[in-house]
């Protein structure tokens, strides 16, 4: 079994807390070019590669330009950095909840994306973190929703980011999380939630199958209103995507502001800020895996619609 060669670090600084591209040029002959496959894989237009390239803006693992006639070689790396189209800034705050050597805790505000992905990149958690704290090395352990709000946890040093994502996976990490929803009286809570959820490539929504549960969600009830509403406590003991929206809709009372479940409205357009979805990651407890220290993170932001629905629903 051929072994990959370690990747070299980036030879290209960060650029508003954004790294690079990094293109690893796959094993076949049919490029003669590192341009031919670069035109190919990034389906664009080959003017726009070969700006780039004359530019200088495309560099090798030293750092140096790609010229356009240069070669292809299998197992080569390039990086470069996309231009990246204006994104609506998220006008809530990011509050740092805890910061020490190893790790940074932060409340993230509904509407605000974890890490840089598809159209979200500048206007990301991470991003923003990078450059205000001035942490380039800064990375995320795991991630919360785009529209679900609460805390979520960060690393320091990059040798450490495994030793606290593993947290997440071994389940070591307990997490609670309130939501707002209708009330049902016939709905007997607590209970505990297991199915089978799958989320397909490509498809806004995750849905529940048949076959073994992977997917486990306590839920219990905090306190109701007269109008209607409710306000829950749900604790995942399992990660699916989508896992709390899924299980809540499931049980006949969806979360206030879902646009996917139990029906799909479409996705909330960036610089819509009007209806959050009500559900927020309000507690987290783990053992620091270098410290030794307990540690308990509370949120500290009110969901809206539990607060003032009138206000929320307009």
């Amino acid at each position: 079994m051929r072994r990959r060669s370690p990747v070299p670090p980036s030879p290209l600084p960060q650029r508003d807390g954004v790294d690079p591209v990094r293109v690893r040029l796959p094993q076949g002959t049919e490029w003669a070019t590192v341009r031919d496959h670069l035109v190919e894989r990034l389906a664009v237009a080959a003017e726009v590669i070969d700006e780039m390239l004359d530019a200088g803006l495309i560099v090798d693992a030293d750092g140096r330009a790609v010229p356009r006639d240069m070669a292809y070689v299998p197992g080569m790396f390039v990086w470069f950095h996309r231009e990246l189209p204006y994104e609506v800034p998220v006008p809530f705050t990011l509050d740092v909840v805890y910061r020490d050597e190893h790790i940074v805790v932060v409340d993230k505000p509904h509407f605000l994306a974890t890490t840089p992905r598809g159209s979200h990149v500048r206007e990301t958690a991470l991003a923003r973190l990078r450059r205000e704290l001035g942490l380039p090395t800064l990375g995320a352990a795991h991630r919360l929703d785009r529209l679900t709000a609460g805390l979520v946890l960060f690393t320091v040093r990059p040798a450490e980011r495994g030793a606290y994502q593993s947290l997440f996976r071994d389940r070591l990490i307990a997490k609670e999380y309130e939501a707002v929803a209708p009330y049902d009286p016939s709905l007997a809570l607590p209970l505990t939630v297991r199915s089978r959820i799958v989320k397909e490539r490509g498809v806004m929504a995750a849905h529940e199958v048949k076959g073994e549960p992977n997917a486990v969600s306590h839920v219990a009830l905090s306190e109701r209103r007269d109008d209607g509403l409710a306000r829950y406590r749900l604790s995942p003991r399992t990660g699916q995507t989508h896992q709390l929206r899924v299980h809540m809709s499931a049980l006949g009372v969806p979360i206030l502001g879902d646009p996917l479940y139990p029906v799909v409205t479409g996705p909330v357009a960036a610089g819509d800020f009007r209806r959050p979805l009500q559900l927020l990651a309000r507690v987290m407890e783990f053992t620091d895996p270098f410290t030794g220290q307990e540690h308990r993170f509370v949120s500290t932001r009110v969901l809206q619609a539990w607060s003032s629905y009138e206000e929320w629903a307009q």
